[in-house]
């Protein structure tokens, strides 16, 4: 039986059709070939992970993206574009995706990607399940059973990378990662990954967690070497 959801949100039908061969074999599809279609599909067949197209009509997928984040934070969004620049990419995460797929594409690539995704959104949510603490960092609060987290009380709208990175860090607190290892851990070991995602994921996430990200107190740079989660003022 298949269990998992994945929606295909793409204009082309050649490319639709393409997608629905490759994933239908393990996953069950629906398919969507614009913005506005896309959003009805979200909300009604609340699927396991969505494969974006950015260019749709109606409204496009930087929209549908925002769009579908205001009702559901946690579930996988994968963009598919023509646009390669680094640009494109960056904005495209920054609209709430947690991944970013250049067409022409391999359609294994993606079926690889999808795998990685729902691999760690099932390990994410066994680890909620499991856990039962709240770390206070200062200011900062973060419930790792509800996969929440607060700063002065008030509630940080983190998407669901963020959210892993953000506990990946504070779990191993002081500890410095490179970016190839915080891709491996929280994207999972693909051939095809772009480790400029961790960066973005770390930009956007010091511009919620921090008072001023230019000076980050929690989420540090160690030049030469990656990243930390400082532990100072740390209360469990």
């Amino acid at each position: 039986m298949k269990h998992e959801t994945i929606l295909i949100v793409e204009d082309d039908a050649d490319i639709r059709h393409l997608l629905e061969l490759y994933l239908v074999q393990e996953y069950r599809v629906i398919l969507a070939a614009d913005g506005n279609q896309a959003i009805e599909a979200a909300k009604l067949e609340e699927p396991d992970l969505i494969l974006l197209d950015v260019m749709l009509p109606e409204k496009d997928g930087l929209e549908v993206c925002k769009e579908i984040r205001l009702f559901n934070e946690n579930v996988p969004i994968l963009f598919l574009s023509s646009r390669s620049e680094y640009e494109d990419r960056i904005v495209g995460l920054e609209a709430g995706a947690d991944d970013y797929i250049t067409k022409p594409f391999d359609p294994g690539e993606v079926l690889a990607r999808v795998k990685a995704h729902l691999r760690r959104k099932e390990i994410a949510s066994r680890h909620s399940e499991e856990t039962r603490t709240t770390l206070q960092f200062g200011e900062l609060e973060i419930n790792l059973d509800e996969y929440t987290v607060f700063r002065n009380g008030e509630r940080l709208q983190l998407y669901t990378k963020e959210i892993q990175l953000l506990i990946f860090l504070v779990t191993q607190p002081n500890q410095v990662f490179s970016i190839e290892q915080l891709y491996d851990h929280i994207w999972g070991e693909d051939k095809y990954g772009n480790y400029q995602t961790v960066k973005v994921h770390i930009s956007n996430m010091r511009k919620k967690i921090e008072q001023n990200p230019a000076k980050p107190k929690f989420i540090q740079t160690v030049r030469g070497f990656g990243y930390k989660f400082s532990s100072e003022n740390l209360k469990i």
